[in-house]
């Protein structure tokens, strides 16, 4: 039993700085919207995904690469950027070959903290590649931080519900001493045979945000598994598929 790795669940960025980051695979979890963004665009061929921390850099970055620079603030287009973080833009015939500079209110930046915090390996996963994501720490057999993009620091259900969904899949393969991976398997139990409907009878924050602008199509879609089941990792300042 004890030689088995170790997992915890940071349920928010905020809380990231508490847990060992340099021998661990960290899987940086932003359901809504930008890890179900990023693991659809390189499922249908992009070449990569550059993830970046502000909009200029976006821009700017999109003009020296001739990439496509698309992002959100507050769950909308960024201004200045042509193109939003909703998964449903990045169709094949869109993406394919292409470069995707994508930057985000929270899980762009949690990537970020992650790099600056010394992860040994990041990859970004969400319920659209849910099922690669689960392979991939069961074979490599290292400690393990479930990240949490959360929404300005405050802890969201839809990153919970995917780490519990993880837990759910992987949990017998690790030694699981933390609070955080219990409730988010525990609330996963109870949501599992319908996320949206949980996410929408338990009055989530982002469920109401998207719901607002119009995004039930970007809901479904990124609470539904293997939709795009790709791994993507992180390599030198990109997001590709090994």
């Amino acid at each position: 039993m004890d030689n088995k790795p170790i997992l915890f669940t940071s349920l928010s960025p905020a809380l990231l700085h508490l847990y060992d980051l340099n021998n661990s695979i960290v899987v940086i979890i932003d359901v809504l919207r930008a890890t179900s963004t990023i693991a659809t665009a390189l499922h249908n061929g992009a070449k990569s995904v550059i993830p970046v921390d502000s909009v200029r850099r976006c821009i700017e970055l999109g003009k020296q690469i001739e990439g496509i620079t698309a992002g959100e603030r507050d769950g909308k287009i960024a201004e200045g950027l042509k193109h939003g973080n909703s998964p449903l833009e990045y169709s094949r015939e869109f993406i394919e070959g292409k470069t995707l500079v994508l930057t985000t209110t929270n899980g762009t930046r949690l990537l970020q903290m992650a790099l600056d915090r010394g992860a040994q390996e990041i990859v970004t996963g969400s319920f659209t590649n849910l099922s690669v994501i689960c392979d991939h720490l069961m074979i490599m057999k290292q400690n393990v931080i479930l990240a949490c993009a959360a929404w300005k620091d405050r802890i969201n259900m839809e990153d919970s519900l995917f780490a519990g969904a993880v837990i759910n899949e992987v949990g017998r393969y690790f030694n699981i001493n933390c609070d955080s991976s219990h409730i988010a398997a525990s609330m996963y139990e109870k949501a599992k045979n319908d996320l949206f409907g949980f996410m929408k009878k338990n009055d989530a924050s982002h469920y109401h945000r998207l719901m607002g602008f119009g995004l039930e199509n970007d809901l479904r879609y990124c609470l539904t598994p293997d939709l795009a089941n790709v791994l993507p990792q992180y390599d030198n300042g990109k997001l590709i598929i090994r």
